[in-house]
């Protein structure tokens, strides 16, 4: 617990340092106060706005020069706890960051949450390899960090909290509860002493909910859940497209800046991640078309400045858009049909709900609008509509937009949860490579005399250029004692083997669809490297569920 506080105390810090640059910077490039949110702005002069594609050069740049020493994508916590058990480099996470205060700081319709939870998974992921902690307490630290540096951005220490349960660790135990809480509410702590504002709206709404009111909400969370959708395929369609052109694949970053700064034209609330519109448009009189002004206009400036390579997320922006949507569903019910519910109370059940539908986590989102208002019947309508809207995102998409982005590179996961462990069970690692070998051509009398009865189970037959030619049973040989022949007329599983990349789960498919007890694992050219038993890789694999099972309830 002292070395997770240590660790939210760092993330708080980082936090000040990342939202404070990036904030600099838009003071430095659009002339703003220092009290003045960029997208509460209600005019731009035209010139100032030639920062995003600037900012789009300047990422063009850097991205050049790091590649050039570093070819592998930098992990984020959730694909680090996932995959690698908590593994993150500073040296990526450092550049993350520098990335997303660039594209934040230069005017791009993204947020900072992914440069905060970023660094704090890093930092607690450097923390726990020094201190040389086991795969399941590395993953709670990655959690621990990258909660609290989440914590410290919206000073909502629950928030911080269920952020790193559902989002980064994947679960939430008796055994991780005490380190990720004692994390997030150092980081709160720290951001409270340096007077650093937090980007939560601190706000309530009025109305008293009665049943119907709530059945109206979970109507809001199913609308929520198709725009979220709607609005994570678009992102991922305009990475496409603009990957189909490798000519000009490194130049989107500058191309998506010439169209931001032609959006914010006429529509300059799309800058940045959204918070001083927020701050405006929750209180504001709404009518229907303005709110779908806002919300097309900030929708595309989002997936504009994502598809197009800024770095950055769509935590704050989905808030911003969720609140919008949940206010336009107030006054289109209030217009068109005789049932009604306060437009803020709307735009706050939308505002979580969207949240859910695009990042995850019901129960951040919940905690989020309860350290907002401090209204639990809210808080309660929230949960509703964040519920229906996870079930529908999961039943028809099944990802939230951090894994959508893993998914469109090829991996498969669908949450944090440790899966990276059945990776490491492959068949190079399980198999034995002591394997007793003959030649396919050799005559059975001559198998018989090499292996004797008892001596051995199988044997692997070789062909030309020591090639695999299938699996011979001693058994099968010694049926006929006096048979003649040779060794590949016994030889079995001859178009079936293993790879040494194969992992438990393609090892089990592979046994399940041969019926074999034991399959040879093959390198390159067919050349044998070992054998693998169907019952040692089923022990393996009950071993690791039952180690994964006692890191999750905290036993030994």
């Amino acid at each position: 617990m002292v070395i997770a506080a240590t660790v939210g105390a760092v993330a708080g810090v980082a936090t000040v340092v990342i939202g404070t640059a990036a904030h600099g910077l838009q003071e430095l490039f659009y002339n703003i106060d220092f009290d003045e949110r960029l997208s509460a702005a209600t005019r731009i002069a035209p010139i100032r706005l030639l920062a995003l594609p600037l900012g789009g050069a300047l990422l063009v740049l850097a991205s050049w020069l790091w590649t050039r020493s570093r070819r592998a994508s930098p992990v984020d916590p959730v694909e680090a706890n996932a995959l690698r058990g908590g593994r993150m480099s500073i040296r990526d996470s450092l550049f993350v960051a520098a990335q997303t205060v660039v594209s934040n700081g230069f005017g791009a319709s993204v947020g900072l949450e992914a440069a905060y939870a970023q660094i704090g998974g890093a930092a607690a992921s450097l923390a726990g390899r020094t201190l040389n902690l086991r795969r399941s307490d590395l993953r709670t630290f990655v959690g621990a960090g990258a909660g609290a540096a989440i914590a410290a951005a919206f000073g909502a220490p629950l928030t911080g909290a269920f952020y790193a349960f559902e989002i980064i660790i994947g679960s939430y135990t008796i055994a991780n509860i005490a380190p990720v809480v004692a994390a997030t509410l150092a980081a709160t702590l720290v951001t409270r002493l340096a007077h650093f504002e937090p980007m939560v709206v601190r706000i309530g709404a009025a109305q008293d909910l009665q049943l119907s009111h709530y059945l109206l909400f979970a109507g809001l969370g199913l609308v929520c859940a198709f725009f979220g959708v709607a609005v994570m395929r678009m992102v991922g369609l305009t990475e496409l497209v603009t990957a189909k052109l490798p000519q000009t694949r490194p130049l989107r970053p500058l191309a998506g800046g010439v169209l931001l700064a032609g959006l914010a034209l006429f529509a300059p609330q799309t800058l940045s991640a959204g918070h001083g519109a927020m701050h405006l448009d929750l209180t504001a009189q709404l009518g229907v078309m303005a709110l779908v002004f806002l919300i097309s206009t900030k929708a595309l400036a989002s997936v504009i400045a994502l598809g197009f390579g800024f770095r950055g997320g769509l935590f704050f922006a989905s808030l911003y858009l969720g609140s919008l949507l949940g206010r336009l569903y107030a006054v289109v019910l209030d217009q068109f049909t005789n049932a009604s519910i306060d437009p803020l109370a709307a735009s706050l059940v939308g505002m979580g709900a969207l949240a859910v539908a695009i990042v995850g986590g019901p129960f951040t989102m919940s905690f989020l609008v309860l350290e907002t208002t401090g209204d639990f019947g809210l808080t309660a309508a929230t949960l509703t509509a964040s519920i229906i809207a996870s079930l529908i995102v999961r039943e028809t998409f099944g990802y939230s937009f951090s894994t959508w982005r893993l998914h469109l590179r090829g991996e498969t996961i669908r949450s944090a949860h440790d899966v990276g462990w059945l990776r490491t069970l492959t068949a190079g690692r399980m198999m034995r490579p002591d394997v007793p070998t003959i030649a396919a051509a050799a005559e059975l009398s001559e198998f018989r005399r090499r292996f004797p009865l008892g001596s051995t189970r199988r044997v692997v037959a070789l062909g030309d250029g020591d090639r695999y030619a299938g699996i011979v049973p001693t058994s099968a040989v010694y049926a006929d004692e006096d048979g003649e022949g040779v060794v590949s007329e016994m030889a079995r599983l001859t178009g079936d083997w293993l790879t040494p990349e194969m992992n438990i789960k393609q090892i089990m498919g592979v046994f399940d669809r041969t019926g074999s007890d034991e399959l040879a694992v093959l390198g390159e050219d067919q050349q044998v490297l070992g054998v693998l038993s169907e019952t040692y890789a089923t022990r393996r694999y009950a071993e690791e569920l039952e180690k994964n099972r006692r890191d999750l309830i905290g036993g030994e």
